[in-house]
């Protein structure tokens, strides 16, 4: 089975989004194996972000990552991956297809609620950059 980060950003959380990015997983059969919820320092957002370094929207991207709590998950499941990324929508939400979380709910192109890896190596930096082997449970 494959497995994702997915993340509820500081927008997300902020504007109390969290259940309804939880009940849109659930609704489409995404099993949710940890949970927590997390407010990054810029730190802590400048490594998980560290690939992006070099780009000119690292320091708004790690400033705002690190602006307010965001609730990580870890899901699993069959293209757990290509399916959640579906269901978020483009990462510009003004490109993202109607009944997609980014366009139901973003608000700019940074702030777009929801975050998840995009290829299975970057999902294995990024689960464990927020969870233990303990904390997951699957």
């Amino acid at each position: 089975m494959e497995k994702t980060l997915s993340i509820i950003k500081p927008d997300g959380v902020s504007r109390g989004l969290i259940g309804e990015v939880i009940q849109r997983l659930e609704k489409n059969n995404f099993k949710i194996i940890a949970m927590k919820m997390l407010h990054m320092t810029k730190a802590q957002a400048e490594g998980f972000y560290a690939v992006h370094k070099e780009r000119p929207f690292f320091e708004s991207l790690t400033d705002f990552m690190s602006s307010g709590p965001a609730v990580m998950m870890v899901l699993e499941g069959e293209d757990v991956i290509s399916k959640y990324r579906e269901l978020m929508g483009a990462t510009n939400y003004k490109e993202a297809a109607e009944g997609t979380i980014r366009a139901d709910f973003a608000t700019d192109i940074e702030k777009n609620i929801v975050h998840g890896s995009d290829a299975p190596e970057t999902a294995a930096f990024e689960i464990g950059y927020f969870f233990n082997s303990f904390e997951i449970v699957g």
